[in-house]
């Protein structure tokens, strides 16, 4: 239990910081913050994965989960953005 805590973490911190880096813009956020969205995008990205590729439910820790989680923390960012209107103040400046 303890190890898939630290994996989610860890997991999370990566994801979510690839995904601040590859959509534009400023987006200013603390360390906890940063790996919330990749631990949010981590199950954004399972359940998308589910529901193309079918299979069952379980954690993926590897390469594939990896990508899931940053796809998945690429889509929750954009849509926090969306949803704040961070981007647009930033944009018309």
């Amino acid at each position: 239990m303890i190890g898939l805590i630290i994996a989610l973490i860890i997991i999370g911190l990566i994801a979510g910081f690839i995904a601040r880096a590859l959509v534009p813009g400023d987006d200013s956020m603390s360390v906890v913050a940063t790996i919330v969205l990749g631990i949010v995008g981590s199950f954004v990205g399972g359940f998308l994965a589910s529901l193309l590729f079918g299979g069952d439910d379980g954690i993926v820790i590897g390469p594939s989960g990896l990508i899931g989680s940053i796809i998945g923390a690429i889509i929750v960012l954009l849509i926090y953005n969306a949803v704040t209107g961070r981007k647009d103040a930033v944009a018309r400046r």
